[in-house]
This record gives C-alpha cells, structure tokens and sequence, in this order.
C-alpha cells in the first residue's frame, strides 16, 4: 500500500501520492474545523459537533496512516543532529504542535460525546476548544510550510 502512496504526486512537485494527498486533505480538514468554528459562533450546535468530530477523524487517520510513518522513518534519525536545519526543525515544530492538537482534539470530541469518565469531564468547552482549533491551525500551516521544504526547496 505504501509503494502505490510512494508514486509520484499530483500537485506538481517532488512529493509522492501519499504526501501530496495528506496535504489536500489536512487542508480540507482545517477548512471543515473552521466551518465548524462558524456553525458554533451562528448557535448551531449540533452542526458544529458533527463537524468537528469529522474533521478531528479525518485528521486522526491521516496523522496515523501517513504522518508518523513518514516522521519516524525520515525525520527522527536525524535528530538532533541536523536539528539546525530549517527543514527538520519545521517538521519537529509541525510534528509536536499537531501531536498536542490531535491529542486534546480528540479528547474534546470524545467529552463532546460523553465517552471520558466523569472524573475527565470539563464542563467549559470554549478554552479547550480555542486552544485545540489554535492548534490545528499552526501545525496546519507547519505542515504547508514543511511540505514546500522538503518537495519545493
């Protein structure tokens, strides 16, 4: 599955398949947690669960199937000796700041949806909500940023 993932990518550079589309849909899930954003400010609150929760899966499946791999295989042998290098600083910095965002989104959704013991609910949703979405957000643009470092620089 990884070797098809390999070919070459759609986007006019010198990234594969999979990376080509782990950036496509990364973007598309930043663009549904923003809608998602809007759909809470408007007082649709069902809408913005279920979009929320969309988008954080989304973004679970492409981090697990796509990004760690390509994290341990390419990146973390080489630290911290090339820590210097802007690419792989960018790609540490992208990858801490989405573990946090993936790791307190999914925990959000899953209070969202009742599926945490009682002693791990929150009761105020807004903080950690700005805070996952702010998160999202940067290493979103971390992930843009590393992209056009490794396959366009």
């Amino acid at each position: 599955m990884y070797s098809y993932l390999e070919a070459h990518g759609f986007l006019g550079t010198n990234a594969g398949l999979g990376a080509d589309l782990t950036l496509v849909l990364s973007i598309v899930a930043a663009v549904l947690f923003t809608i998602g954003v809007v759909l809470a400010k408007r007082g649709k609150l069902e809408a913005h669960g279920r979009m929320q929760t969309t988008a954080v899966c989304l973004n679970a499946v492409l981090v697990l199937f796509w990004m760690v791999r390509s994290l341990v295989v390419y990146i973390l042998p080489e630290i911290p000796s090339k820590l210097g290098q802007r690419m792989y600083a960018v790609t540490t910095l992208h990858a801490l700041a989405g573990l946090v965002a993936m790791l307190l989104g999914v925990f959000v959704v899953l209070r969202a949806n009742d599926l945490v013991p009682q002693k791990l609910r929150f009761t105020d949703y807004k903080p950690w909500m700005r805070v996952s979405y702010g998160l999202y957000m940067l290493a979103t643009l971390g992930g843009v940023v590393a992209y056009v470092l490794i396959y366009r620089g």
